[in-house]
């Protein structure tokens, strides 16, 4: 059940009242099946691995807490969880890919493999809930938080629908907390959360699917479209992603607001870094922090010297590209944004002489505004290796680019020859500008959602009536229409 779908238009309002006019004792029990339904929704069978996960995680987590003081113990049953929970996770998502690169090597070698292919449909969402759950089970062997006694309780966290299949990915002492407490009916809460998840639509249906068009032309005619074709694509591509997963994480904050829950912020304006390592400060900021507190820092972290801290660095960032996906392109993307993060930090302190000596102030708005530009190009070089179907077909691109020299496609009628015509192609730009203004208030402390909520009812129902118009009459709607699903979804 996709958010953009009337499906789930008529689900939450179905669910939203019903949670509120049933008893406060057993409404987490309205949420928990509404979750699991939500999720059945796709395949009825993923939920036995949703389930399966939960449970898994669940009794590590009594085992830890029961065993607390024996440490050799307490290793032992973390160990098992995390390995039964990633073995579930690797076997889904990564089988097959290990499978091709063995017989690839064997291929190499002289060597004739004939290894069978299995037909293995990767669920939903399996990603961000196994490393909800593995969250939950580290938190409670660390003592950060205690085990739930209550199984269904926890399902509920791992399974609450607003943010399962595409996160943020939620720990424990915020989410779970929230679902051991009853909420209450709030206009604030509703009023918030219906401006976020307008948001969210806009951002989905008005820009990422518009882009989307676009972006879908160029990258599959390879052929036909090249030089300055596939930069404008992989340009484009850099909004389309964030308007698809920061639209999917808006959408999820303002549903879950409207029904008394927080959900952390997972984009925080990532287009106006001045470095990588911003950018993934930036950007879907719950996966990063799982990965510092649960991988990162327990490698060793910054604290054995330089050199293992860049070791820790690329390591997180190749785990990261192949947790997106079991292809080398997406290795080889997590690769090159650990690679810029190891050089900004090698040349950081040359840069800052270089600086000092030309007179250059880091805070002028000039350097700044280049820093954000620089960071971009960065950054949306490493798309192109995640949107192409492989490093291959990537490299292949990029020296389309270097032979292919026609930058006045930039100005003409060509632009319209992509799937979009004139009209919303601009409206497509015109998105782009406002999310950019948006995001460069915010970095400037103006949050442009808390200044609409804090007018008067009439400026807000103005405001929320554009922005639906805006999504009806420029989204991706109408005949020919597919629902699109949301890009993270297959992660």
């Amino acid at each position: 059940m996709l958010f953009n779908s009337g499906k789930f238009l008529l689900f939450f309002p179905l669910v939203a009242l019903v949670y509120f006019i049933i008893p406060k004792k057993v409404r987490w029990i309205w949420l928990l099946v509404s979750s699991y339904y939500f999720y059945m929704s796709w395949n009825a069978a993923y939920a036995l691995l949703l389930f399966l996960s939960t449970l898994i995680t669940w009794i590590t987590g009594l085992l830890s807490e029961k065993f607390a003081g024996r440490t050799g113990v307490r290793k032992w049953i973390l160990a098992a969880g995390v390995v039964l929970n990633l073995s579930i996770l690797g076997y889904f998502k990564y089988f097959n890919f290990i499978l091709q690169n063995v017989a690839g090597v064997g291929s190499r070698l002289g060597l004739s493999l004939q290894l069978p292919q299995f037909d293995i449909v990767l669920p939903v969402g399996i990603s961000f809930y196994t490393f909800q759950a593995l969250g939950y089970a580290i938190d409670v062997y660390r003592g950060e938080t205690k085990a739930e006694k209550n199984f269904f309780r926890y399902a509920l966290f791992v399974s609450f629908f607003p943010q399962l299949v595409a996160g943020p990915i939620e720990r424990s002492k915020n989410l779970l907390r929230q679902v051991k407490n009853d909420t209450v009916f709030s206009f604030d809460n509703l009023r918030r959360g219906f401006l976020m998840t307008l948001a969210g639509y806009f951002l989905k249906v008005v820009m990422a699917d518009n882009i989307a068009i676009v972006v879908d032309t160029v990258f599959g005619d390879t052929r036909t479209y090249k030089g300055f074709y596939v930069i404008l694509a992989t340009i484009l591509f850099a909004f389309q992603i964030y308007g698809d997963f920061g639209g999917y994480s808006l959408i999820a904050r303002g549903v879950a607001k409207m029904l008394g829950f927080e959900l952390m912020e997972n984009f925080n304006a990532p287009y106006m870094s001045r470095s990588v390592s911003e950018f993934w400060h930036r950007w879907h900021i719950s996966l990063s922090q799982w990965f510092r507190d649960y991988l990162y820092i327990p490698l060793g972290g910054n604290r054995k010297g330089t050199l293992r801290k860049y070791i820790n660095v690329m390591i997180v960032f190749l785990v990261s590209g192949l947790w997106h996906g079991a292809s080398w392109n997406f290795v080889i993307w997590g690769g090159l944004n650990g690679i810029f993060q190891v050089i900004e930090g090698l040349t950081d302190r040359f840069f800052t002489g270089v600086r000092a000596r030309l007179g250059i102030d880091n805070e002028k708005t000039g350097y700044r505004v280049f820093k954000v530009i620089l960071t971009f190009i960065l950054v949306d070089f490493t798309w192109l290796f995640f949107r192409a179907g492989s490093g291959a077909m990537a490299v292949s691109m990029i020296k389309d680019v270097f032979s292919n020299f026609n930058p006045w496609i930039l100005f003409g009628e060509e632009l319209y020859t992509l799937g979009l015509a004139q009209k919303p192609f601009m409206v497509m730009i015109y998105s782009i500008v406002a999310v950019l203004i948006t995001d460069i208030f915010k970095v400037k402390g103006v949050n442009l959602y808390e200044v609409v909520e804090k007018q008067q009812y009439v400026f807000r129902l103005a405001v929320y009536l554009i922005i639906l118009a805006a999504i009806l009459t420029f989204g991706a709607w109408g005949g020919g229409y597919n629902e699109n699903t949301f890009l993270y979804f297959q992660f």
